[in-house]
């Protein structure tokens, strides 16, 4: 079974993106577990509060999920043309301390898609993550593309996708990028 984490971008109760994740979850393969996680109570980044408290708990917990993972994948909503900075606070929370990071983040494979209302996805925020998963030393599945735009049209008013044609690339993205995961769990296990 491959474990996948998925984590929505956005805190929004109605977002579109947290209905994507939840979709992912709904059409996963049958050998592939997708489980959500969201940003709630992770709190801004303060070095200071770091330093005097370390990590808030909520980030510790997210930390523990990713590491038992096989794969991560990011559900990006895209504000002014970029990273969500809630997203991009997590994501600077998680990557702390900094001697953390190659066991977080270090050869997980991760993807990103989102949904937006606009007519290109989330084109520029996807984008915007390869420099940060790079960082990370997350390898970056670049083998297929989810950009869902004009998500108003594609989503139910309860959050199900009512696309066809958004449904079957989901599955297939999830599909593909599972067999990307496994690629990597196979070279891990060559190596050790």
């Amino acid at each position: 079974m491959i474990n996948i984490l998925g984590i929505s971008g956005s805190l929004r109760a109605g977002s579109y993106n947290t209905a994507l994740l939840h979709a992912a979850q709904n059409s996963a393969p049958a050998d592939v577990r997708v489980e959500t996680a969201t940003l709630h109570g992770i709190p801004l980044y303060d070095g200071d509060q770091e330093q005097s408290e370390g990590l808030p708990q909520s980030v510790v917990q997210l930390k523990a999920r990713i590491v038992a993972s096989d794969g991560l994948l990011l559900v990006t909503p895209e504000y002014n043309n970029g990273i969500p900075g809630v997203f991009k606070n997590a994501i600077d929370w998680l990557s702390r301390p900094a001697e953390d990071i190659p066991h977080v983040f270090g050869g997980r494979p991760a993807a990103i898609i989102g949904a937006s209302p606009g007519s290109f996805g989330t084109i520029l925020a996807q984008s915007g993550w390869l420099p940060v998963l790079r960082t990370l030393g997350s390898p970056h599945w670049s083998g297929g593309r989810l950009l869902v735009s004009r998500a108003h049209n594609v989503f139910s008013e309860n959050g199900e996708i009512t696309d066809e044609t958004v449904r079957k690339s989901l599955r297939d993205f999830l599909r593909d990028y599972a067999q990307f995961i496994q690629m990597h769990l196979v070279l891990k296990s060559d190596r050790s």
